[in-house]
């Protein structure tokens, strides 16, 4: 018996994350193992009176081209991803791996090699997101691969993803508005705020965000969603920083990272698992040595870790900091192939900003606003 909320998911993304209008053009990119879900969007996107392209990937092919691309291919972008980007106005990315390890064995210069390619093209996609001429969003469908690496059964994680994307609620796009409204809450008491100070047994840092307006996500670009995020300023970041989960990236772990920034650059870093990848990915650009993004988690409903970032950066209690590309829409000027996001728990930590607590144990603190919705 088909799932009613793979239906209703379909329904949200369309009808409230992209809002797709007629005569749009939409691309979906996904994976044969989200049939389920891929047929139902597909369904609303028609009756939305949107143009579709699907673009689907073969489970396994990634791991084939690194193996076995030359250079060039390696550094070759398709004029079929250029046209989308430059043209189309919705995208949907739907994640459903069947191997979260599939890229284990890769030699991690051929993995920056291929995000160095791709840089550019990010660039003009985040610029048309930036200016309102393209709306994107990204998911996932639950599938065997992730439900094991979230130490779960399929089951169990079925019910984790519709839970945290609010699909066991009678209205989900009222709970997500509420969400927004508290979120709203944290982004105007920010506003016209300057330097935060973060302070704990895994983080003693300085940043500054004069100018840099904070974003409040609400299940539009992500889904599920709930973090309020800047991009700090390029030269301002000091301090230290120990990510207390892996950071993963392409499926590869990368296991207590360590930072040291001085004036904006990561100077010195460490890791006691994968620090070669580490490395090569701060290495890519002079970007990559510098912070794009610092999200506060606010979504209360998801309260494990499950080694993938869409859900993990959302846990209420954490922070996240990403090297590399910042947004536009954060006014940031940091330019990068990647934008990486890693994990740090705030449990025992606490935030002040101009020199007022906003931030303690892994709960905001401030005027009305310290009750979660």
């Amino acid at each position: 018996m088909p799932d009613p909320r793979v239906a209703k998911m379909a329904q949200v993304l369309v009808q409230y994350s992209l809002d797709l209008q007629p005569g749009e053009e939409f691309v979906l990119n996904t994976s044969p193992l989200a049939q389920e879900l891929n047929l139902e969007i597909y369904r609303e996107a028609i009756l939305a009176g949107a143009h579709v392209l699907v673009v689907q990937e073969l489970p396994g092919n990634r791991e084939v081209f690194y193996k076995h691309a030359t250079d060039a291919q390696l550094e070759y972008i398709s004029p079929v991803d250029k046209l989308v980007v430059e043209q189309f106005t919705a995208t949907l990315r739907v994640m459903a791996p069947y191997n979260t390890r599939e890229l284990s064995g890769i030699d991690p210069a051929r993995l920056a090699r291929r995000q160095k390619a791709g840089a550019e093209l990010s660039r003009k996609f985040m610029e048309r997101a930036g200016r309102g001429e393209a709306k994107w969003s990204i998911t996932l469908f639950p599938t065997q691969a992730s439900a094991q690496e979230a130490d779960m059964s399929l089951s169990e994680y079925q019910d984790f993803v519709y839970s945290a994307c609010m699909l066991d609620q009678p209205d989900p796009v009222a709970s997500w508005t509420e969400k927004a409204e508290f979120q709203a809450g944290l982004v105007d008491w920010l506003a016209g705020k300057e330097q935060a100070v973060l302070k704990g047994s895994n983080i003693d840092l300085t940043l500054s965000f004069r100018e840099r307006p904070f974003v409040a996500s609400q299940g539009k670009e992500n889904f599920p969603d709930g973090e309020i995020l800047t991009s700090p300023e390029e030269d301002s970041v000091n301090g230290w920083v120990r990510f207390s989960f892996p950071g993963i990236f392409q499926g590869r772990e990368i296991e207590d990272i360590e930072l040291w920034f001085e004036d904006g650059r990561v100077v010195k870093e460490k890791a006691s698992k994968g620090e070669d990848l580490l490395t090569e990915l701060l290495n890519i650009d002079e970007g990559a040595r510098r912070l794009g993004e610092w999200g506060i988690g606010t979504n209360y409903g998801i309260q494990r870790f499950t080694k993938n970032m869409l859900f993990d950066e959302k846990m209420g209690g954490t922070i996240h900091l990403a090297v590399g590309r910042g947004f536009p829409q954060t006014l940031s000027e940091n330019q990068s192939a990647i934008h990486w996001d890693m994990l740090c728990d705030m449990s025992d930590s606490e935030i002040t900003v101009d020199g007022e607590l906003f931030y303690k144990d892994g709960q905001f603190v401030v005027r009305d606003l310290a009750s979660v919705g």
